[in-house]
């Protein structure tokens, strides 16, 4: 079974900043693509299987979200998996997937 099958949801292509918090550091990626579950941050410096994080995601609002790291992909990044979600945060969410669903 390869990945796309193993989705409970659709990604989307997605060109957002993301702050990750890591200790004291913040450290800046993007985003590759995202679905309600989680999203595909591109960083050459992936961080470590189950490494837990908060993290901003900059759209026209920020978007704060708690996350999980669920695959890595060495020199490229990590797919994640929301943790938790705040009302405002599933609202941004869900207007950004709008957004990109009709793109």
């Amino acid at each position: 079974m390869n990945n796309r099958e193993r989705r409970r949801h659709e990604r989307y292509p997605c060109s957002a900043n993301v702050e990750i918090d890591w200790g004291s550091e913040v450290l800046r990626a993007s985003i590759q693509d995202i679905s309600t579950s989680g999203m595909f941050v591109a960083t050459p410096n992936p961080l470590w299987m189950r490494a837990q994080f908060s993290a901003r995601i900059l759209l026209p609002e920020v978007v704060p979200i708690d996350c999980i790291v669920r695959r890595i992909e060495p020199g490229h990044g990590m797919a994640v998996e929301f943790e938790s979600l705040s009302d405002l945060a599933r609202k941004s969410l869900t207007d950004l997937l709008g957004k990109l669903s009709a793109e």
